[in-house]
């Protein structure tokens, strides 16, 4: 997102995939791969959408997470950005640059009014929505119900000093049992971090600007440093990262930790017998909020003559066969109202969707977002030996020297 800002661009033209003269239209489709049904998805959903309509190619792209900002920075760089790209909130920052149609232009009305507003005003840019949610993510409070038996522990704690009486009964197990998970390692320390200040009303921005240290964000970190310091985590948090330590959880081994999805899938592959459930994310008061995720679809205005072909396409992904199996493939919850009508039989993500309209989502357009992001993974697991005050303004700093 930094990248695209930089650059400055007012346009982009592509040289590939335009109308040949003939009423045929060619539109590139870049996506990134969740998984290993990712791929086969979009060859089957490609395949199907251009039997039923003979007059547009869709030329299939897919990259890895690790690759697509990279790739997507070379072809702007170089006039060739894809008609159709799913990315995440670095998607829609394109439009920051004159890039993109507006989310609107390119779904139908009923597509567009079916979308859940709350993940289509996170990504907003002045007010204006550029781009399409894909899937949807909130966090929740995974809890397994053999540790919590064994420690008298009778019910998933609601609000943060009940989250910290639990987690030290069950860390009072010993035989090398945790009671809570805190990755705060370079993986993803901006999500835990966020889920703790988000619980206590606070916000990262405002007006355009990071605000990272507030005597929200104080209080929050405040209490992370309490449960470390009292034994109430695993040991070292700051050099621990997500997917180790959800691998600790799935091992019967940790008491609690806030989990996504498709972390549901992963233990029924990995571990059918393990005794779990899933609740709401514990906060300062009770009060329900949460970290919300999404990803998005936006539209490069290459050639006004393929927006009707864009819409086509995406409408043909949003119909509710296509669409739910794509969420069920990748482990996600639908980001439309009609999807999460029919993802609610599943028991499994009812914690999920009704955990969508608290959910509070990163200022991942802001082209300060990216380098705060960094900062909150490199400086925040110092809690554990430094000040919280001295930590925050540390982040703070490096948040407003990318402007």
């Amino acid at each position: 997102m930094a990248t695209v800002a930089a650059l400055g661009l007012a346009g982009c033209g592509s040289d590939s995939g335009s109308d040949d003269g003939d009423g045929n239209v060619s539109l590139d489709l870049l996506v990134p791969i969740y998984g290993d049904k990712t791929k086969p998805y979009w060859e089957q959903l490609v395949k199907d959408f251009e039997a039923k309509n003979s007059n547009i190619d869709v030329k299939l792209e897919t990259q890895s997470w690790d690759d697509i900002y990279n790739v997507m920075t070379t072809k702007i760089q170089n006039n060739k950005a894809p008609d159709i790209l799913e990315l995440d909130a670095a998607g829609p920052a394109y439009a920051s640059d004159d890039l993109l149609y507006k989310a609107d232009e390119i779904v139908s009305p009923d597509t567009y009014k079916d979308i859940e507003p709350a993940f289509i005003d996170s990504a907003k840019i002045d007010g204006q929505a550029y781009g399409v949610p894909t899937v949807a993510s909130t966090r929740a409070l995974f809890y397994n119900k053999t540790l919590f038996s064994q420690a008298g522990v009778t019910a998933p704690p609601k609000t943060w000093d009940e989250l910290l009486a639990a987690a030290k009964k069950v860390a009072a197990l010993g035989g090398g049992v945790y009671g809570y998970g805190m990755p705060l390692g370079s993986e993803e320390a901006q999500a835990e971090t966020s889920i703790w200040a988000y619980g206590a009303g606070a916000s990262w921005e405002k007006s355009g600007k990071m605000t990272i240290d507030t005597p929200q964000a104080t209080e929050a970190l405040t209490f992370m440093k309490k449960m470390i310091d009292e034994g109430a985590t695993q040991p070292d948090p700051g050099a621990t990262d997500r997917t180790p330590l959800l691998d600790v959880f799935i091992q019967g081994k940790i008491g609690m930790i806030e989990g996504l999805p498709p972390i549901v899938g992963q233990i029924n592959e990995k571990a059918p017998d393990l005794d779990w459930a899933i609740a709401p994310s514990p906060t300062k008061d009770g009060k329900p909020v949460t970290l919300g995720v999404a990803d998005y679809f936006v539209g490069f205005n290459n050639d006004a003559d393929k927006q009707g072909s864009i819409a086509k396409f995406l409408d043909f992904f949003y119909q509710q066969d296509n669409y739910v199996k794509f969420n069920d493939n990748e482990g996600f919850i639908p980001a439309t109202k009609s999807g999460a009508d029919s993802a609610a039989s599943k028991p499994e993500l009812k914690t999920f969707l009704e955990s969508l309209p608290s959910a509070k989502f990163y200022p991942a357009t802001n082209p300060a977002w990216a380098q705060t992001s960094g900062a909150f993974k490199d400086l925040v697991g110092q809690i554990q030996t430094k000040p919280v005050d001295e930590v925050l303004k540390s982040i703070q700093e490096k948040a407003d020297a990318s402007g």
